[in-house]
């Protein structure tokens, strides 16, 4: 019976600890992504925030409508290479502009491509 409530208190010991874990695992990697998640609020929130009301959600809401991009925010999407999100800032797409090195630095887009590719596996 002892032996049991041991074993009940370390494996809920162990549970505690891997949710503190994954809770510090978070906050840390949301801070690593804060510089990123700030250039996406300056410069790419008016278009791709959530909502048809944002023409560059809605624009890829159309583009791909029966996929796992279908709600059009690439906050969310897990296929976004950061060389891809850095083309394009720097390229531009359709009625996307092109963002100079003066609007957004090369250390600002290597942040904004790191917080946009944040939940696509590595080696894509």
């Amino acid at each position: 019976m002892r032996a049991r409530r041991l074993t009940g208190t370390v494996t809920s010991g162990l549970l505690l600890l891997g949710a503190a874990s994954r809770a510090v695992g978070a906050d840390s990697l949301a801070a690593r992504h804060a510089p990123g998640r700030a250039v996406y609020e300056k410069w790419c929130a008016p278009c791709h925030d959530p909502g048809i009301i944002h023409p560059g959600t809605h624009a890829l809401m159309t583009k791909y409508p029966n996929s796992t991009r279908a709600s059009g925010l690439i906050t969310a999407w897990t296929d976004l290479p950061a060389t891809y999100v850095t083309f394009m800032v720097r390229h531009g797409i359709s009625v996307m502009p092109a963002f100079r090195k003066t609007e957004i630095s090369d250390a600002e887009l290597a942040a904004l491509a790191a917080y946009l590719a944040r939940n696509t596996p590595t080696g894509r």
